[in-house]
């Protein structure tokens, strides 16, 4: 733990810290050496996936949910991998896992089934953005939805004094979390999570929306994405999937709600669309916390 009396904490010592306690998933990275073997059949990568019983229920639970629509059970992994696709399955698993590796955070400080409440929400409400929008990869804005603000769990992990100090000064001051950290810190979890990410080899158009879902004109590979993660983001506070019920509903980007073109009357087709999605995801995932 950093002691928040001595020097500023950085990003990187934040991360470093958290890499020694919290490692990414061990059996990522054998499933990406798997995926990328030339030799490897769906059979060998869905054994690795299989290895991990709740990660394997947790998958197929998912499958078969509203979140996909497929009509015919999926009662395999295998099977899930043909449907839903390989890298999509991986990403899927990715994030399911990184829901079970953070423990020990004071309730007072982070309610961690009202965080993953607002976190799958969000990564619901980016993709049926996607989907609208008939953007490619809609799994993996799902991913980063659901992982947007794992800085905030980093944090609250490495640094618990100086979160409650920002917690504490954001409620006297009445103004956004994320600019109460960059007051306190210079930085805020955006980038704490995104450079987690990128420590451990998560491709760069998850980390990267990560990074810049409160500014998303700024990403420079993916703003698109990173304005997709920026709208769900603001219609799950809207619709009361917020981490607490006192933060502010973050303002929407002018350049943000350019960039994905969708008609203000089409909103509350997708916030309709999500909410079934939304209550089924976090029943099933829920299991991990």
């Amino acid at each position: 733990m950093i002691n928040s009396n001595s020097k500023t904490p950085t990003i990187e010592s934040i991360v470093e810290q958290t890499q020694t306690v919290y490692s990414l998933p061990f059996f990522y990275d054998r499933l990406n050496e798997k995926i990328n073997h030339p030799r490897s059949s769906l059979a060998d990568i869905g054994r690795i996936i299989n290895e991990d019983q709740g990660l394997t229920l947790r998958l197929l639970k998912l499958a078969n949910s509203p979140l996909f629509g497929y009509h015919a059970h999926i009662d395999s992994v295998t099977k899930a991998l043909t449907l839903i696709g390989i890298q999509q399955l991986r990403d899927l698993a990715l994030a399911v896992s990184v829901m079970g590796s953070f423990s020990g955070i004071p309730n007072d400080m982070l309610n961690m089934k009202s965080f993953w409440k607002h976190n799958i929400a969000c990564g619901i409400l980016s993709r049926s953005i996607s989907t609208y929008r008939r953007d490619v990869n809609q799994e993996r804005l799902f991913v980063a939805g659901m992982l947007h603000d794992i800085g905030f769990l980093v944090m609250c992990s490495a640094i618990p004094e100086n979160v409650k100090e920002i917690l504490q000064d954001r409620t006297n001051s009445n103004e956004l979390y994320y600019s109460t950290e960059q007051k306190h810190l210079g930085f805020e979890h955006s980038t704490v999570g995104s450079t987690l990410m990128a420590s451990w080899g998560i491709p760069l158009n998850i980390s990267e929306p990560i990074a810049f879902h409160h500014s998303p004109a700024s990403a420079s590979r993916y703003p698109l994405e990173a304005a997709t993660i920026h709208l769900a983001d603001i219609m799950c506070h809207t619709m009361g999937y917020s981490q607490t019920e006192d933060w502010l509903v973050p303002p929407i980007n002018n350049t943000a709600w350019e960039m994905l073109g969708i008609p203000v009357s089409q909103l509350d087709t997708i916030i309709k669309q999500s909410e079934t999605q939304i209550e089924e995801s976090c029943a099933i995932l829920s299991e991990a916390v």
